[in-house]
């Protein structure tokens, strides 16, 4: 399986060779379609903003979908939240409400519970998209079609292990604070479940699979 050093090589040789697509607005973009690589560090490129992942992570479990609520007032939130919300701050993509609420029926403790009913599971699944999102991503001025699809888990051996799986994914601050949070609930995962189970496990690997990797031309200064 391709690791992270080949996927950054890849967007360097891309961006070398001129090899752009053109998105909406008309900038250049360096995309790869159907990434599938083991998420064996934190960055593509640059290095992950602690302090932001620390706000994001409170902010996912405090389940508020607004993004204002992101710094508690205290600050803008960063601009991609803001282009994707709506005039009141609203957005879809709270990743801690989609998968710890009742309203999508609290999917953690039902992974949970099926991890440790039955150890060889093919279902220990998150979903984050869904199909009302095609209602949903532009309701009220917003622009957010949820990024990641679901995340599957599997205890093989003495390890468990996440599948993420993605419909588009921004390869310079995306990746960074995605790859944050779906480590924190791997983490979390292992801990829940070495807490209920006699089958003690260990964190295993995180398997990043992205419809659509991509950088755009306002960051291809940052692929080095």
């Amino acid at each position: 399986m391709l690791k992270v050093n080949e996927i950054r090589q890849h967007f360097i040789d891309e961006l070398k060779a001129e090899r752009f697509t053109t998105d909406r607005l008309g900038d250049k973009t360096i995309e790869l379609i159907g990434a599938s690589f083991l998420a064996d560090e934190p960055a593509v490129f640059g290095e992950p903003n602690e302090e932001y992942i620390e706000a994001e992570l409170g902010w996912y479990y405090s389940q508020s979908t607004n993004i204002d609520d992101i710094y508690a007032n205290l600050k803008e939130p960063p601009k991609a939240w803001q282009y994707a919300a709506n005039a009141h701050g609203e957005i879809n993509s709270n990743y801690g409400h989609l998968i710890l609420s009742d309203k999508y029926h609290n999917q953690y403790q039902r992974c949970l519970a099926e991890l440790m009913a039955n150890r060889d599971t093919r279902r220990a699944c998150m979903v984050y998209n869904r199909p009302s999102i095609w209602l949903e991503y532009n309701e009220n001025g917003k622009s957010d079609f949820i990024c990641t699809n679901a995340v599957t888990y599997y205890v093989r051996g003495d390890k468990l292990h996440g599948c993420v799986q993605m419909r588009s994914n921004d390869v310079i601050f995306g990746y960074r604070n995605d790859y944050a949070w779906q480590k924190h609930v791997l983490e979390r995962l292992v801990a829940d479940y070495n807490d209920k189970n006699f089958d003690w496990v260990e964190e295993g690997d995180i398997t990043w699979q992205v419809q659509n990797f991509h950088v755009y031309e306002k960051h291809f200064d940052l692929v080095k």
